[in-house]
């Protein structure tokens, strides 16, 4: 199995239930508060690591609770953290959710996810091997996310960006993708289909509840995704990435390893919070919904 480098964030998620989206000036009483380990990069790396992947992580996180318990909690997972950063007098990444009707609404405080250097990026892929998995996203400072895509291509990594937060400065540096991962509204801001097909040889775009497609320059194929009640979608994206990676990282086509992602990440809809609605491959598996 090829190793999975994961560059991107560490939040910590403060997450309500809520009857509706409060308008100006209004107060809601919501319910079922709870806090969980969250990010995109986090959650895609422990992702990739309870669904069998073997995981580096390169990442920052401030010297606070929110921060050691983050990197417990990559251990726990099996995730090798010796990229992990702490950075001194910052605070780890925040991320306040709130939940209507099963979908969510999400506000950043990046923290010391935007303290990423590309020093950071040249140690942790120092001993990455050619053919070994490279997955990021766009939470960090975007022209470190670019300075690390470039270094994973220049390394014969297998280089994958999911697009999210969806943010136009990444357009210069998708020539270094091999695939990029966007759902429906990221590809209308990154400029469409079309476009991204010419910088990109392969398009994988999520579509929530109606599964996924995946183009390249000959054309595509949409393929569904298993029925279930979505609870949270909070992690359902990073779930669908992890798993995609983990598969990839086995040898399996993309087309396989999309399948097995979305499967994963359904499941992941079936349950609250981010990291801890993230399925173990047993239960991938096994799953019969």
């Amino acid at each position: 199995m090829r190793n999975i480098y994961v560059v991107g964030s560490v939040n910590t998620d403060l997450v309500i239930k809520a009857p509706y989206m409060p308008v100006s000036g209004e107060t809601l009483t919501g319910e079922g508060f709870f806090t969980a380990h969250g990010g995109k990069g986090a959650n895609q790396a422990v992702a990739a690591a309870r669904l069998g992947g073997n995981v580096i992580m390169c990442a920052c996180v401030g010297d606070d609770t929110f921060g050691k318990s983050a990197i417990e909690g990559f251990k726990a997972d099996g995730i090798d953290t010796q990229y992990v950063r702490v950075v001194k007098n910052m605070p780890s990444g925040t991320a306040m959710i709130i939940v209507v009707d099963g979908d969510n609404r999400i506000i950043l405080d990046k923290g010391a996810n935007g303290c990423l250097t590309e020093q950071d990026i040249d140690q942790a892929l120092e001993n990455a091997q050619e053919g070994d998995i490279y997955l990021t996203q766009l939470e960090n400072p975007i022209e470190i996310i670019g300075y690390g895509l470039k270094k994973a291509k220049e390394k014969g990594m297998y280089v994958i960006l999911n697009p999210a937060p969806a943010n136009k400065e990444i357009k210069p540096y998708l020539g270094y993708c091999d695939l990029i991962t966007p759902n429906e509204t990221e590809v209308d801001s990154l400029g469409g289909r079309e476009m991204l097909l010419e910088k990109v040889g392969t398009l994988l775009v999520t579509l929530g509840g109606d599964g996924f497609e995946i183009l390249t320059r000959e054309g595509g194929q949409k393929y569904p995704c298993i029925s279930i009640k979505p609870v949270d979608t909070t992690a359902a994206g990073d779930t669908f990435c992890g798993g995609l990676v983990t598969m990839l990282a086995e040898g399996k086509t993309l087309e396989e390893a999309a399948k097995f992602g979305s499967k994963a990440a359904s499941i992941a809809c079936t349950r609250q919070g981010a990291q801890p609605s993230i399925p173990t491959r047993k239960e991938v598996e096994r799953y019969e919904g």
